[in-house]
């Protein structure tokens, strides 16, 4: 069984006990989330498709921890100004597992 469901503007394609990571979610490490933003469910070949969204559907996830992404380096420069900046960004992420998955 698995299911497609929105987190934070995003779409995941999630089975149960599955360890994903999304962008920061405003949850304690060892609080019970649910997203109700489901999109589709399979169970075995049946297949729901939300008209957006299925009603009465839901996703409830358990948060491990909050980490940091690789760094991206950001690099602007115009020739023969004098011009360089060099700025870096690090993606703040949640790492969440899928508990289970209610059609």
């Amino acid at each position: 069984m698995y299911a497609v469901v929105e987190i934070a503007g995003k779409q995941f394609k999630v089975e149960e006990q599955q360890s994903i990571f999304v962008h920061r979610l405003a949850a304690e490490e060892g609080d019970t989330v649910a997203f109700d933003r489901v999109l589709l469910v399979d169970n075995n070949g049946n297949t729901r498709v939300g008209m957006p969204v299925l009603e009465g559907s839901s996703v409830k996830a358990t948060v491990l921890s909050h980490v940091k992404g690789d760094k991206v380096l950001i690099f602007k420069k115009k020739r023969r100004k004098g011009y360089a900046v060099k700025r870096g960004h690090r993606q703040q992420f949640t790492r969440i597992r899928i508990e289970s998955i209610q059609a």
